[in-house]
């Protein structure tokens, strides 16, 4: 999709806007010229559909300077179209492209606010999110760029994690949290249904997890829960449940649960697995306007 305007799509979208105009030159040359009859006769061409007997529609041409008019908006399709792009990726006479009308403004937005985006790259994030401005800067940003998964207020929903609270997956530390914004995450959490031994090996587990986040739980399936989990969740998860964030793997012993509590998400985490993605915003953001986004973030658990 990212060449849909190159190539044989250029040559396409140049034909059907080519042809578009011609069809319509001739569609008003042929049905909007005079509908007198060929022997030369004096009487209207008719529709031929009568009413009340004797009430006949006739088929009178359009008058002339209506038919101008149109012929007048073709033209100035056919200048327009050699002024501005609109044959597929061609730029045209004027050299006009939405790409270089971006990059312009951009280029504008960076003469004006890259300095002061500069200057707080320069301090260290828990001094940045110490300076009042720079938190309104931040929090901006996050609406912009970041509310539509993390919610306006930063809460999370199901899913995407809450950045509220003193959960981290991949750590909470300045640096990490810039890190996550700045080159993205990506966690996996395969499905265990096979390795656990099946419904009832997912069901003991589960157990064992609700245990170690301080829910009540059957003291039988609990205990053969930790004896699956010992072998195949704690290289990530850790003996105790407390996680690992070099890893991204979440801690089980708090009730902070990203993709739902219940125990039927649980479950589903646990038998089906599941997978999830922070994109990197570095590219399009630049480095100084995440280190002002990382110290808004860190500052909502901070302060």
């Amino acid at each position: 999709m990212g060449n849909f305007s190159e190539g044989f799509w250029n040559i396409f979208i140049f034909v059907c806007t080519l042809g578009g105009i011609v069809w319509l030159y001739l569609l008003t040359a042929n049905n909007m010229g005079s509908r007198r009859p060929a022997d030369g006769g004096g009487e209207v061409e008719t529709t031929r559909h009568v009413w009340d007997e004797d009430l006949t529609e006739l088929n009178n041409p359009l008058p002339r300077w209506w038919v101008m008019l149109f012929y007048a908006t073709l033209v100035f399709g056919v200048v327009y179209l050699m002024l501005y792009p609109g044959f597929g990726s061609n730029s045209m006479f004027l050299g006009w492209t939405q790409v270089k009308e971006y990059e312009e403004e951009m280029a504008r937005a960076e003469a004006r606010y890259g300095p002061i985006f500069e200057q707080y790259a320069a301090l260290p994030i828990e001094q940045v999110a110490a300076d009042p401005k720079a938190l309104r800067i931040g929090e901006r940003l996050f609406a912009s760029y970041c509310a539509v998964c993390h919610g306006s207020d930063a809460g999370g929903v199901p899913g995407f994690p809450n950045l509220r609270d003193d959960s981290w997956q991949w750590g909470g530390e300045p640096e990490q949290i810039r890190t996550s914004i700045l080159a993205g995450r990506t966690a996996v959490m395969p499905g265990w249904r096979d390795a656990l031994g099946g419904d009832a090996g997912v069901d003991d587990t589960l157990a064992y997890v609700r245990s170690l986040s301080g829910r009540s739980a059957d003291a039988g399936k609990a205990a053969a829960g930790k004896e699956r989990y010992d072998v195949v969740c704690v290289a990530c998860h850790g003996a105790d449940g407390a996680g690992n964030s070099a890893l991204g793997a979440p801690s089980l012993a708090d009730d902070v649960w990203l993709y739902g509590g219940s125990d039927a998400d649980v479950r589903h985490s646990i038998a089906e697995g599941r997978e999830g993605r922070m994109p990197a915003h570095g590219e399009f953001l630049g480095e100084a306007r995440v280190h002002v986004l990382a110290a808004w973030v860190w500052s909502l658990s901070n302060h």
